[in-house]
Parts: structure tokens; sequence; C-alpha cells
């Protein structure tokens, strides 16, 4: 074999082991989101029973709201990665996702805040992240050390209140930062008997409002 030809499958090789890297998902350069500068504030947000992977339904518009409301800041997001079965049995692993999540941006981006929240099965899984019991698993919580960062917890139709208890009625720690949605009539938080109130959050002012009251309390933070 010629030189010349040598030298070329020897290309050939490189960017074959190359695509190979890229399709299994592992880049050679550096990456992006390691890179990225911290935000000021992250919204880590679970989706409701049935909903597809996101932010869901709830969650966009409570993220592009609160953008609108802190035009001078800086705001990601995160959707917790959990199943949102119907089942009602992924609202612990999802609650530890949350806290993992938490944990890591904290460590990595010491001046962030949080704005934390679910609707439906994931007010569940903030409830569990934030340390509060429920009937809907377990999961690891937030540290206690980390509970300054945390300047809002918004939820909308939070099974928690069947139990007759609240955010505000059952957490020292996030109480007072809470904002907690129950339409009237909903079965999943108020039991009552209305399903479509269930699903009209984010078009009766309830996320505007979410939206508003985090954004509060970041800039009074």
């Amino acid at each position: 074999m010629s030189r010349h030809a040598s030298r070329r499958r020897l290309t050939l090789v490189s960017l074959a082991g190359v695509g190979a890297l890229s399709a299994a998902g592992i880049s050679l350069l550096p990456s992006l989101a390691s890179a990225a500068p911290c935000p000021d504030v992250e919204v880590v947000f679970a989706r409701g029973t049935g909903e597809a992977p996101g932010l869901g339904i709830t969650g966009t518009p409570l993220v592009n709201g609160l953008k609108s409301a802190l035009p001078g800041k800086t705001v990601s997001s995160y959707a917790v990665d959990y199943a949102a079965n119907f089942s009602q049995t992924s609202a612990g692993p999802g609650a530890t996702d949350m806290t993992d999540r938490v944990k890591t941006i904290a460590s990595n981006c010491p001046a962030t805040a949080f704005v934390l929240g679910g609707y439906s099965q994931g007010g569940s899984v903030t409830d569990i992240a934030l340390g509060i019991p429920t009937r809907l698993g377990t999961g690891r919580t937030i540290p206690s050390q980390l509970a300054d960062r945390v300047k809002a917890v918004v939820v909308f139709g939070n099974p928690l209140r069947l139990s007759g208890r609240t955010i505000a009625s059952a957490s020292d720690l996030y109480g007072a930062k809470a904002k907690e949605f129950c339409n009237t009539g909903d079965p999943v938080c108020g039991n009552g008997r209305n399903s479509a109130a269930h699903l009209t959050y984010h078009l009766n002012g309830s996320v505007e409002q979410g939206a508003r009251f985090a954004a509060d309390k970041i800039s009074g933070g």
C-alpha cells in the first residue's frame, strides 16, 4: 500500500471513529452545558400525570411568565425526569430527581436561586422533595441548608390538600414561600367532581399569578 493510500485510510478510520462516538452521544468537544454561565434563577418543575416529558401545560407558561417578570435576570428551567404514571407510584422517584437537580446546581452555581413547583402528581413530587410526608411514596429531600436558596414554590392541583394539609401548613421551611392553586371542583386537590377544573390552571390566570408570586419573592429576596 502506498504512503498516500495509507494516510487516506487512517483519515477515514479516524472520521468513522468520531462518527461512532457522536452516534453514541459522546462528544470530543468541551461540554457546552458545563461551559454555560450559571443562571440567576432556575425553575425546577414536575409535570402532571400522563403528560409527555417536559415542563407540561402549566410548567411551560410558568417559566415563560417568570422570564417576562424578571427582565434583568437569566432564568433557566429543568423538567423533572420521572414517569408521571397513572398508577401514581412515580412521585417518590420524581422527588429524588428534583432534589438531585437542586443539589447539583446549588453546588456548581452558588448564586443561583430556585423556584420549585409541580402540577397534579408533580405537586406530590414537590411535597416529597420539600420533606412533606405523603401517601404517594418517598424520595430524597432537599437538604435544609439549601432552603434559603429556594425562593418560591408554586403548585397546581396538589393532592396534598386531600389530606387536609397544604405546603403552608405542613412545612415550616417552605410554607411562607408557597403559592398553591386548587380550582373549585377539582377532584385531585379539592375532592370535587369536575374533572375539567383540574385542566384549566393554564387558562384561568393561575399560572400568571404563580409567576408573579415567584418573581416578587425573588425580587424581594
